[in-house]
Formats: structure tokens, sequence, C-alpha cells
């Protein structure tokens, strides 16, 4: 597996994007959705890897910066064929360690409340996040579990 700087110009990594803002509006009502587009992840505060396995997109996340030392954790997935393989551990692993070497203090995260996303909760959860309020321009919504960590 690598995990490499992705720059969004691939189609592998479009229909792979596609694919994760689709699953979320079958989970979510579309005003507590709030995965980015590819657009949303081209913005120059986020950057983004992909995870590939023998030149096949695994998986993928992305940093969006909040401020001077405080950023939010985006668009994690991993392959449905992939899942509960290691590749998001070792995704977001390393998604800490970057914010580490960018001078960030803080991470947060925003992922559903609702039972279909029980896996990402316990993932961040065995990363030491913690439950907090929402952040950012965050509101409460009974769809979002919030959580946050020092980096």
């Amino acid at each position: 597996m690598k995990i490499e700087l992705d720059d969004l110009s691939g189609p592998e990594i479009a229909d792979f994007l596609r694919a994760h803002v689709r699953q979320m509006r079958s989970l979510t009502p579309v005003e507590s959705k709030h995965a980015l587009d590819l657009e949303g992840l081209r913005r120059k505060e986020v950057t983004f890897w992909s995870v590939t396995d023998g030149g096949v997109v695994v998986g993928c996340g992305a940093l969006k910066r909040l401020d001077a030392t405080h950023a939010e954790i985006k668009s994690m997935r991993t392959a449905p064929a992939r899942r509960r393989s290691g590749v998001a551990g070792r995704l977001l692993g390393h998604i800490i360690g970057e914010a580490r070497s960018m001078g960030l203090h803080r991470l947060s995260l925003e992922t559903g409340s609702a039972e279909p996303f029980a896996p990402a909760r316990a993932l961040y959860e065995k990363f030491e996040f913690a439950y907090c309020g929402p952040f950012a321009d965050y509101r409460e919504d009974p769809h979002s579990a919030f959580m946050t960590r020092l980096v």
C-alpha cells in the first residue's frame, strides 16, 4: 500500500470520490451531509491523500485547515472491498503524523451518528479522538457526531 499526496486530477480518484458522496447522500439527509466534492477538496486549505495498492485506489483522506493550528479531517473513505483490512488505520496514522509535521495542534472531524458510521467512530476512538461539540461552522445535528484530539 502507498499513501501519496494527490492533486485530484485522475479519473480513478474522481470516481472513488463520487462513490463516497453518493454513499453519504444515501445514509444522511442532504441538510446533514458534509462530504466535500472534488471542487471543495481542491481548495488551497485542503491537503488530500490517496491510498493505492497495486495501482488501484483503496482509500483516501484529507486535512482541511481551519486556522494556523487546527484542521479538520475530511473525506476518509476505504473501498468497500478493503474495509477492515487496515487501510483506514494506516491512513489515519499517516494524516496525524502529517498534521504534526505541519505544526497543527488539534484535529477535529464530523462523522455520522447512525449505525452505519459506528466502525468509523470506533476507529477514531482507537486513535484517541474524543467526542466534542460542533466546531468551525457546524451546528448541533442529530445526524452528526463531532470528535477532536490534540496532535
